[in-house]
């Protein structure tokens, strides 16, 4: 997921919007599916790539993650969504083809790609490798304005074409339809979590929502020692947050009397809820200086300043990732057999998947087998 303020950064100008049609016709060496109208219907789609450059790597797609972005935008739901749009920003894969000034990828290597495909390459964020903080802002995998001029085109597709800084290997032996989702959710999660130094042994952390990035919360937290609660507002999850991902313990946010038996037993929370919701209470849950970070997007975030200052807490926000940290996030999880829980499915049932996962019917989050199903 991405905020609102640079949702806008790296698209194709509006004045480019009718030549789309033109540039992207029926035929060409790509297939994919995508959507052609506000409605979100997606269906096949062919269409060209860029040829591979000198510092590219081009990658045979095998699986491809489904996050919340992709509905947002097959359906314009920001009012930015050029036509046809071909989405997918959780992308692993086989290398094909690299450029000649490629050392780094070789052919048959496994690799990802995230939700952007480049940046400026210039600016203090790029220079730290955090580039989704790039100063002229990131060039999204799908609806933004690629180096060649063309309209980005994401993971629902054959194949793609990516400068090598914004590839990232998969570790040996990892299974690449776990680490799809990692490209978004994992590092959305992880991100932050070692930023404000999450990973200390022995330290509580509390969990709100467990979805796609929820779930990658709790097992980033027990991967570093952490204790962590899991809060919720279905009881209905209560025993996949306790059995299946290992949470210490699971709380339901509406118990009020459970809430406040916890004031002050929290180090850190990791807020993944997307739905508007109270903060006052969460913010009680935390120790001195305590760290609140918020991934999810809801409508307005409003709090009692006391719950804030008081304690001298912090609220904290964050999106994806930076390239060091997306690597770094992968290499991590492979080592400590971190793997998120997908449903596989074929491309066929993507439409029905999106329709799921607007009514949080997943768990947790759903992975196309391209390779398999996209002929």
């Amino acid at each position: 997921m991405v905020p609102n303020e640079i949702l806008t950064r790296g698209r194709r100008p509006h004045h480019l919007e009718a030549e789309s049609s033109t540039m992207d016709g029926e035929t060409g060496s790509c297939l994919g599916w995508a959507a052609r109208d506000p409605s979100g219907v997606l269906s096949p789609h062919r269409f060209n790539r860029r040829v591979v450059g000198d510092d590219d790597v081009s990658l045979r797609i095998t699986h491809c993650g489904v996050c919340f972005a992709d509905y947002s935008w097959t359906r314009n739901k920001l009012g930015d969504s050029n036509y046809p749009l071909v989405p997918g920003h959780e992308i692993v894969g086989i290398v094909t083809e690299v450029g000649s000034n490629i050392k780094r990828f070789k052919i048959g290597d496994h690799v990802g790609v995230g939700t952007y495909v480049n940046s400026c390459r210039d600016c203090q964020y790029c220079n730290e490798k955090q580039e989704v903080h790039c100063s002229k802002g990131p060039v999204f995998t799908f609806n933004g304005l690629d180096s060649d001029g063309t309209i980005t085109k994401g993971g629902y597709s054959s194949y793609i074409v990516v400068h090598e800084r914004y590839c990232y290997i998969i570790p040996s032996g990892y299974p690449l339809e776990k680490a799809a989702p990692l490209l978004c959710a994992g590092i959305t999660v992880y991100s932050p979590m070692i930023r404000h130094n999450m990973n200390q042994p022995g330290k509580s952390l509390g969990v709100i929502g467990l979805g796609g990035l929820g779930h990658m919360a709790v097992k980033f937290g027990k991967a570093f020692g952490l204790k962590v609660t899991v809060f919720s507002t279905s009881k209905s999850k209560r025993e996949e947050a306790l059995k299946l991902l290992g949470a210490d313990r699971f709380v339901i946010s509406s118990d009020a009397q459970e809430m406040q038996s916890l004031a002050g037993t929290l180090d850190f929370i990791v807020d993944t809820a997307a739905g508007d919701h109270p903060f006052d209470p969460y913010m009680s849950l935390l120790k001195v200086y305590g760290v609140m970070v918020l991934v999810g997007f809801p409508s307005e975030i409003k709090m009692s300043p006391a719950s804030l200052n008081f304690g001298a807490k912090t609220v904290s926000g964050s999106i994806t990732g930076g390239s060091k940290d997306t690597q770094e996030m992968l290499e991590f999880s492979a080592a400590n057999k971190i793997f998120p829980e997908v449903e596989i499915i074929p491309i066929q049932y993507i439409n029905e998947a999106l329709e799921r996962m607007i009514k949080k019917d997943v768990k947790y989050r759903f992975v196309i087998d391209i390779e398999n199903s996209l002929k």
